[in-house]
């Protein structure tokens, strides 16, 4: 018989990661070897434990998930990672696979399809969801994405739009109020938008951004 699959389980809800860690543990084939509550602690964790998937969410504090996968992968090359969160927008799928993600799928997929998942990234195979499927292809190739789209394909419109007003000079109180979002959710934004662009800093992305001819409203 074959050893378990060991699997760290990442994401900041803990009735989400301890319901599925239960739910994995319940598989004579998975092994979880350990949970993770932000991305600084998942690649911490998988760092310490080595484990052969890391099961990873991405909008978490501390850490975005894109930067966790990206940092893991190159620290701990062994280990797979399976991204399970909540969006589907193209952006976010483009960037977790160009982080090093070798399956993306979105939380409300059965239990039965996760064991599926973690066992062909285990085995070295690439994993999409039912609905992702039929986008991947064409994310990778490039079609679908003309000369006039924006120069940030990893973002989504709205991050685009807050990267522009990044650019422009606003702190997030000003986005906030110009956008009627609130302050945390443009923080939350801000961090993602770092985090797709693999900028060290808003400093970074501010350059980025005015090269790409953004800022200038």
């Amino acid at each position: 018989m074959s050893a378990p699959v060991r699997v760290l389980v990442a994401d900041d809800h803990p009735v989400f990661r301890d319901g599925l860690a239960s739910l994995l543990s319940t598989r004579d084939a998975v092994e979880v070897v350990g949970t993770a509550a932000d991305g600084a602690e998942a690649v911490a964790q998988a760092v310490r434990l080595r484990p052969d998937v890391v099961v990873m969410d991405l909008q978490m504090p501390v850490l975005h998930g894109i930067e966790a996968t990206r940092r893991l992968t190159a620290q701990v090359p062994d280990t797979r990672v399976l991204v399970l969160t909540m969006g589907e927008d193209d952006g976010t799928l483009l960037a977790a696979v160009r982080a090093g993600a070798r399956g993306y799928l979105v939380k409300g997929a059965s239990q039965d399809e996760v064991h599926r998942a973690i066992s062909t990234v285990h085995a070295g195979g690439i994993v999409f969801g039912a609905s992702l499927v039929s986008r991947i292809g064409d994310l990778l190739s490039g079609a679908g994405t003309g000369p006039d789209r924006s120069p940030f394909p990893e973002l989504t419109e709205r991050e685009v739009q807050i990267l522009d007003l990044v650019a422009a000079g606003r702190n997030n109180l000003r986005i906030a109020e110009e956008l009627f979002l609130a302050p945390k959710t443009v923080r939350n934004y801000v961090s993602t938008i770092l985090a797709k662009l693999q900028a060290t800093d808003r400093a970074e992305a501010i350059i980025r951004a005015r090269d790409a001819g953004l800022g200038g409203g």
